[in-house]
């Protein structure tokens, strides 16, 4: 008997399951068949000290291009890079609360490489309340040739106040709103073909980023196939 149970729990292992309204047919498909770059996927962004950092949650199979056009169609702007400028630009902007659409994120890891691409979309008046993603490209391609964009999806709640990057801010714990928001955004623009879960994705249910936030999860990944008009 538990031989059967541990069978029947692994033949659900990376199952996709369709996430928002699609075209007529949905399938459920093997995790590897969809992207060959989700057939062992990393789970979690390390920090530069190495240390466990956001939990992935999100993934977009396209082009570069594609991935900007769509998350810009979607309300979405793209983050400036970190440098002396930007970062004084966004202490300045939380402080008298002036709003900076493209602030910088932190620098997160994954494949040994920080973020290829990330985005935003403010709340309020400043930066000091955000959404915000981080992806990074996968090596391997499909046989389109598009490769996996590999996120981190969070809500950026408050920020305080940081020795090295002047200030830091702090993540709300229910990264799969994020996830879901940042899926719905997309379908609402127009761009996505087809979008899934896998799961089980995540191990761990719950745990801590870098800076000490505690965050929980459903343990899913949702995927989705871009899917621009031209």
């Amino acid at each position: 008997m538990r031989l059967l149970k541990i069978l029947f729990a692994m033949s659900f292992a990376a199952v996709l399951i369709c996430v928002c309204p699609m075209p007529a047919v949905c399938q459920t498909l093997p995790a590897a068949s969809v992207h060959p770059a989700l057939s062992d996927p990393p789970q979690r962004t390390k920090t530069s000290r190495g240390h466990e950092g956001d939990p992935v949650n999100i993934a977009f199979i396209g082009s570069e291009t594609d991935l900007h056009r769509t998350l810009c169609l979607a309300g979405w702007f793209a983050a400036d890079a970190t440098t002396l400028k930007t970062s004084l630009k966004i202490v300045a902007a939380v402080v008298v609360r002036k709003p900076y659409d493209h602030a910088p994120v932190s620098d997160l890891y994954l494949w040994d490489r920080k973020q290829d691409a990330a985005f935003e979309q403010p709340v309020g008046k400043s930066p000091k309340q955000r959404h915000h993603v981080r992806f990074w490209r996968s090596a391997e391609v499909n046989e389109e040739g598009h490769p996996l964009w590999l996120g981190a999806a969070t809500y950026d709640e408050r920020v305080e106040l940081s020795r090295t990057t002047g200030i830091t801010h702090r993540i709300a714990p229910d990264v799969d709103k994020e996830r879901d928001k940042i899926i719905h955004d997309a379908h609402g623009s127009g761009s996505l073909g087809h979008a899934y879960f896998i799961e089980p994705f995540h191990r761990a249910m719950k745990g801590k980023n870098g800076g000490g936030d505690p965050y929980y999860t459903d343990g899913r990944l949702a995927v989705g196939i871009i899917s621009v008009r031209k």
